[in-house]
């Protein structure tokens, strides 16, 4: 078996997807909690009455670490390094505020969600931080990912 090497972003692009998925399904499993769907239905989340400029506010929460999968794959190396740094940097705080006013009764559940959030950012900040500044030749990638030399669909 062979360990190649994987592009930053790739690896950037799959961290984001994992906080993604972790980020709606803490949210969903929120739900579960007595309550939170009384207070849901009298119009209220956590203290905050619901109105448009929240849900939107909201919207946008999720909206861009769901965009940074696409722009870690997309945007040039320069400023995918730089938007990476900066919205994993912001995202810290962000996912720490999930335990304002939680009783320690759900201290487990919070501790690991935001936890490993917060590994996820971490990792993300550890890979656009130590992005290799220099990127190797095509012909250099050819000769160090195998020795076999590369063969036409007819000669397989």
């Amino acid at each position: 078996m062979e360990d190649l090497s994987i592009p930053v972003q790739a690896k950037l692009a799959a961290a984001w997807t994992s906080f993604m998925f972790l980020y709606i399904y803490v949210d969903y499993f929120h739900l579960h909690k007595p309550g939170v769907i009384d207070d849901l239905r009298a119009g209220v989340i956590f203290v905050l009455d619901i109105s448009p400029a929240l849900l939107t506010m909201m919207l946008a929460s999720v909206a861009i670490p769901a965009l940074m999968v696409m722009l870690s794959m997309t945007l040039p190396a320069r400023v995918n390094r730089a938007t990476n740094l900066a919205v994993a940097s912001l995202y810290i705080p962000y996912s720490m505020i999930n335990a304002l006013g939680e009783s320690w009764d759900w201290a487990l559940f919070y501790g690991l969600s935001i936890g490993i959030e917060l590994l996820l950012l971490a990792f993300i900040l550890r890979s656009a931080w130590t992005w290799p500044r220099r990127t190797a030749s095509p012909a250099t990638l050819a000769v160090s990912l195998d020795s076999e030399p590369l063969r036409t669909p007819q000669q397989a």
